[in-house]
């Protein structure tokens, strides 16, 4: 006997699924056409692009627009992302920074942040680091952030990965987007440069010259004012080629990366020889320089910390410390908490507050 019950509910499914056959399936969403968007936009003028002064090149030195020479000395922070990351992205990191002492900030980017913030969230991270570089009275360096080598496509790390094509076009973004932006003083084209004594394949001067003149070309395209900055080899510390083949291209400047452990010591004649013979033509930042201070260790007049930024200083170059920050090393933060100092961040407040040394005097003067 059928059960009269399960009869109807198999007859009113049946139904049902007819129903749902004669209904027409909705679209599929539709694919983003390849036609939408056109050329980059411009974006709106900021009203703040013009408060702190240009900084230009005239001969072997940076200058305001009076002509005054300017000396930079800063901190270089964190990667924006990773701030973000860790909670830590806010006015108040800015504001620490500047109660250091400090009248440049660098900001590295990395090519792995770059991609997983997309354009326009790095864009605007770095807007709002400009916009309180601007009210705190700060300039800024912007970054690219990898090492390694650019020719053969092999970097250190996984977050350093880019290419060429990534590189030029990280550049025309930026350039685009800042230029006019006297806060943005410089961009800093690309971090360490490195074949790491061949693990990281092969690249000529010539070829990384070349690089990095097709990097200004991009960049000036859209911004004449910013200036370019071009690093050397053994990761941002050899300019020895700048002797006979420097950059094709002016208004530009060099950067350093003399950590003591770089070259054995006496490092002041190795310094002058490395990269410093370069100051005499062009205008350079050592965009970084630090130590870790061991516990018991004294910081004193023959220490690495006052020997390199008196150095730096009496040969009219920059210099920023790395990094204001718990977690990267050199760390200068014992803590983001009261933003408390270790002990090479100490150092560095005081140095950044003392007059700059001055050039020793000329025999027979």
């Amino acid at each position: 006997m059928k059960h009269p019950t399960l009869g109807v509910l198999v007859v009113a499914l049946a139904a049902a699924g007819l129903r749902a056959a004669d209904t027409p399936a909705a679209p599929p969403p539709a694919a983003p056409s390849v036609w939408q968007g056109g050329a980059r936009q411009r974006p709106e003028p900021n009203p703040k692009a013009e408060l702190l002064p240009q900084i230009s090149v005239k001969g072997n030195h940076f200058v305001d627009p009076s002509g005054a020479v300017v000396l930079f000395r800063g901190l270089s922070i964190a990667d924006p992302d990773n701030l973000v990351e860790r909670g830590r992205w806010n006015r108040e990191l800015f504001v620490a920074v500047r109660d250091m002492g400090a009248n440049l900030v660098r900001i590295p980017v990395h090519p792995a942040a770059w991609r997983k913030q997309t354009k326009a969230g790095c864009l605007k991270l770095l807007d709002q680091a400009v916009d309180w570089c601007t009210d705190l009275g700060m300039h800024v360096i912007i970054d690219w952030h990898s090492i390694g080598n650019l020719e053969s496509g092999m970097f250190e790390a996984p977050h350093y990965i880019t290419s060429k094509e990534e590189t030029f076009d990280f550049w025309r973004t930026i350039a685009m987007h800042f230029h006019g932006n006297h806060t943005v003083a410089f961009y800093e084209l690309f971090n360490e440069p490195t074949h790491s004594f061949g693990q990281l394949g092969s690249m000529s001067w010539s070829q990384w010259r070349e690089l990095n003149e097709e990097m200004i070309r991009i960049v000036r395209y859209s911004d004449k004012q910013t200036i370019p900055l071009v690093a050397g080899f053994d990761w941002a510390y050899d300019l020895s080629a700048v002797h006979f083949d420097p950059v094709r291209a002016e208004g530009i400047g060099y950067v350093a990366h003399p950590y003591s452990n770089k070259r054995p010591q006496p490092w002041e004649p190795r310094w002058e020889e490395n990269y410093a013979f370069a100051a005499d033509r062009y205008p350079m930042i050592a965009t970084e320089i630090g130590f870790e201070l061991k516990p018991g260790e004294v910081v004193d007049d023959s220490h690495y910390g006052n020997r390199i930024t008196r150095f730096l200083e009496q040969r009219g170059i920059s210099w920023m410390a790395w990094c204001f920050d718990p977690d990267w090393w050199p760390r200068m933060l014992k803590s983001f908490d009261g933003f408390q100092l270790a002990g090479d961040g100490e150092f560095f407040k005081e140095a950044m507050r003392r007059p700059a040394a001055l050039p020793p005097p000329k025999p027979g003067s």
